[in-house]
């Protein structure tokens, strides 16, 4: 003993079988309102990791300058959170979202009586530019489609992704959580589960069905033989049986892409391209808005943008005066 008085030690943080340390008023404020987002408005995984990853960025921002407590939390606060987001280089349809999460945290605080205040109000949305989604050519969806797929179990699988992706405009999460027992084909229909876990009828045929039908018919059985358990009621196998990955898709979808010409392809370029192609041959927006399972007609109506830039660019090219 060297005769020094040493104060009593708290418990330590990163160590196994430390307690963790207590959760604030704001952290359970947050914590409070991803449980409600989860259980009361049935987001989607993906849309509730994103709103967690806005909502912690914005409370350690507020931890950083000393506020705990939700009514210690002012306007200013919000405008200097945005304005860091700003600085530290996030487009605006970023900052827009985390925005959109704040916003709702705070109302929902304020109508459950956890909070008198209400700092978000007045807090303006940033302006976002009006870019038009990315979108293939009817050529390069032709050749993309088109092109000689192995005759492989993955390669007549992939050859299906593609087709189906493009020829029924689904997300890529709605395509991967495809089972066997949403295939309508004899009635030409699929049934997806889309955001929000709301299912919709999407019709599928032509190529997509031809294409899926081959691969339900052979390859897909013999990927299944390779499941270690159970079969899977997954429609998209991977080389061990089991459901296909988000990101195995994205690296199918790019790579069919590059062998094409194709640079940097993704998923929702074919369902940009499915949309945008639809318009073209008449298809009623109303019609595209229910098979791409938007919620909202405005969403759909930036395809109808992207048609107008369409005929824009035959009129400068057909015209002999324009």
């Amino acid at each position: 003993m060297d005769g020094r008085t040493h104060a009593p030690r708290g418990p330590r943080r990163g160590r196994e079988g430390a307690s963790p340390a207590p959760r604030t008023p704001l952290e359970r404020c947050r914590d409070e309102y991803l449980g409600h987002l989860a259980v009361e408005r049935g987001l989607s995984r993906n849309t509730l990791d994103a709103y967690r990853r806005d909502l912690n960025a914005y409370v350690s921002y507020l931890s950083e300058r000393g506020i705990d407590e939700v009514d210690a939390v002012a306007r200013r606060d919000i405008e200097d959170f945005i304005a860091a987001r700003r600085e530290a280089g996030y487009a605006s349809s970023s900052i827009n979202r985390t925005l959109s999460a704040v916003k709702g945290m705070h109302r929902f605080l304020m109508r459950e009586g956890m909070s008198g205040t209400h700092p978000t109000a007045g807090v303006r949305y940033a302006r976002q530019d009006d870019r038009l989604p990315e979108y293939l050519t009817i050529e390069q969806a032709t050749a993309l489609l088109d092109q000689p797929f192995p005759q492989t179990d993955a390669g007549v699988r992939d050859h299906a992704i593609l087709e189906v992706l493009y020829g029924c405009g689904v997300r890529v999460s709605e395509l991967t959580g495809l089972d066997v027992g949403d295939l309508y084909l004899d009635d030409e229909f699929l049934r997806v589960t889309g955001k929000g876990s709301k299912e919709r009828l999407v019709p599928i045929s032509g190529t997509a069905e031809s294409a899926l039908r081959s691969y339900l018919a052979d390859a897909r059985r013999s990927l299944a033989a390779h499941a270690r358990s159970g079969v899977s009621a997954a429609v998209f196998l991977n080389a061990r049986g089991g459901r296909i990955s988000r990101q195995s898709v994205h690296t199918i979808v790019e790579r069919a892409g590059r062998t094409v010409g194709i640079e940097g392809l993704h998923p929702h370029i074919l369902r940009h391209s499915f949309a945008t192609h639809m318009l073209a041959g008449g298809a009623d927006l109303r019609v595209l808005q229910e098979i791409l399972g938007h919620a909202s007609i405005s969403t759909t109506q930036v395809y109808t943008h992207v048609d107008r830039t369409q005929l824009r660019e035959v009129y400068l090219a057909a015209h002999p005066r324009a």
